[in-house]
């Protein structure tokens, strides 16, 4: 059995209780071990990074620490976390000065990054650990009468050269563990687009615009629902719709999963043990289809 660091972040344990149950219940039934890191922090993202450098990287350096001393790599379920703590577990790999001066800062903390250990995002394990073919061979409800379109997310795919996660202009390994659950990958215009998340607070007008021009493309596709593997896409997407509905007066209503819940439902998992009732969007029509 395989076994990583699992860390949570800050929105997911907040609001999104649905994709921690789903993403552990996923995991155990496909005998991946995920271990809690006692003491983990914010990330620290990019707007942090564009106020203080030392600061995000001391942050995520600390976070990268608490799975060096677990002795484990590390997995996210996070687009924006995982951009942030495997850049720099990277930079700080190969920059010994810049490692040193955040192990200046780390020392308070009793704490030291050695850069011995690697930081994976959740889709990442499936598609390496367990593999497409595994995860056909576990399904055990159909989920082909599903159409279902993928979002990435910009801070999964870049940048590439230090994320090497996939093809950032054609990216598929979520198009692949969708087919993987017996569901249809759906394509469409703005499947690789930004969600728009990070301009909440400073500009929600022009985000809700993004997330209604990604939501109607998925919809013109004749998708029966979206799937994300970020918390902010996923915001944007869902709880975004009841904002679209009161800006545009547009109601679209297309369920957005997690996907490990998509995951969870091909496994057998009962629906009412994922936590769904949480989503904004009602995913009933989903659970009929598949009944």
């Amino acid at each position: 059995m395989n076994s990583y660091a699992l860390f949570l972040g800050c929105t997911i344990p907040a609001r999104e209780p649905s994709y921690e149950v789903s993403a552990r219940k996923a995991m155990k039934a496909l005998d991946i071990e995920l271990n809690d890191m006692k003491g983990s922090t914010c990330c620290a993202p990019i707007p942090i990074e564009s106020l203080d450098y030392m600061t995000s990287l001391s942050t995520a350096a600390y976070n990268v620490a608490l799975a060096e001393e677990m002795n484990m790599d590390m997995v996210t379920l996070c687009n924006g976390c995982f951009q942030n703590l495997c850049r720099t577990n990277e930079v700080l790999k190969k920059d010994a000065h810049l490692r040193e001066k955040v192990n200046e800062v780390l020392a308070e903390t009793g704490k030291r990054f050695r850069g011995t250990k690697n930081v994976y995002h959740y889709l990442q394990v499936l598609n390496r650990d367990i593999g497409r073919e595994h995860i056909k061979e576990s399904m055990v409800r159909s989920l082909k009468a599903l159409k279902v379109a993928p979002f990435y997310g910009s801070h999964l795919l870049k940048p590439s050269e230090v994320l090497r996660f996939d093809e950032f202009e054609d990216p598929h390994v979520l198009d692949d563990l969708i087919a993987a659950t017996g569901a249809q990958p759906v394509q469409y215009l703005y499947k690789n687009r930004c969600c728009g998340g990070l301009l909440r607070g400073t500009a929600d007008d022009l985000a809700v615009g993004i997330a209604r021009r990604v939501i109607s493309s998925a919809v013109k596709a004749k998708a029966d629902c979206m799937t994300t593997v970020c918390p902010f896409c996923w915001l944007q997407l869902d709880t975004g719709q009841l904002e679209i509905r009161r800006t545009f007066n547009e109601a679209y209503n297309i369920p957005v999963l997690h996907y490990p819940e998509l995951l969870c439902l091909a496994l057998g998992i009962e629906p009412k043990e994922l936590g769904l009732q949480t989503h904004r969007v009602r995913v009933d029509p989903l659970l009929q289809k598949i009944a």
